[in-house]
């Protein structure tokens, strides 16, 4: 089976949130196989089924004069922060297709980003068990959190590559103290060229979930 990749560029939450739930439908009916979405959003916060209003530690008017958007959205969860800089995917897989739960597609996903960046940047990472994610060290370098509607995944991840971190002072991220948050550039010093890593993720994703390639998908 291959996978469908539509990548969308620098795209509005609200339009890909869109995007999403139109792919979702027709996953559900047999329309379409299983498709990752790629994107990069503009600075916006998003509040998951579990998440604390406290948790977003800035007023609203902040938010409104700076033009960051605040979404209550169906993954799990508690906050988090997406912007420029960040890899978000959400992918849109048939669970009973692929034969596996959501706890093990949680692990792979995970374990896509422990793998990229242990072969190409040579960095340790790894999962802590109480919270979802993949951890360097101490700190956060991928989210995740997902929803499952119908057998069928949606929402999923966001990599922090060349992130602008001091943005996530606006949150308490994913509602856990005393953690931090780090990304790709800061690990290893240098800004990371984009398309190259895009395409590490793709062709990690489809290695770990076991795709026979992917094929390009546009709306």
């Amino acid at each position: 089976m291959k996978l469908n990749v539509l990548h969308l560029g620098k795209c509005d939450y609200k339009k890909a949130w869109d995007i999403q739930h139109d792919i979702l439908a027709k996953r559900q009916k047999g329309e379409l196989g299983d498709t990752l979405i790629l994107v990069e959003h503009p600075p916006v916060i998003t509040l998951g089924r579990n998440a604390m209003e406290s948790n977003v530690v800035v007023p609203e008017e902040y938010l409104e004069e700076k033009g960051i958007g605040v979404y209550h959205i169906e993954r799990g969860g508690d906050v988090t922060y997406h912007g420029y800089g960040q890899i978000v995917g959400y992918p849109i897989v048939g669970l009973r297709d692929k034969g596996i739960g959501i706890r093990e597609f949680v692990e792979k996903l995970e374990y896509t980003f422990i793998k990229l960046l242990k072969d190409i940047y040579g960095i340790e990472s790894g999962i802590n068990p109480e919270f979802p994610g993949v951890w360097a060290g101490n700190n956060k370098i991928v989210a995740v959190g997902l929803a499952v509607k119908r057998g069928v995944t949606m929402h999923g991840f966001a990599f922090n590559v060349n992130t602008e971190l001091e943005h996530f002072k606006l949150i308490v991220p994913c509602g856990i103290s005393g953690k931090d948050v780090t990304s790709l550039q800061k690990l290893t010093g240098s800004s990371i060229e984009w398309d190259h890593i895009n395409k590490m993720v793709l062709d990690y994703f489809c290695k770990i979930f076991d795709y026979d390639g992917f094929e390009e998908l546009s709306i």
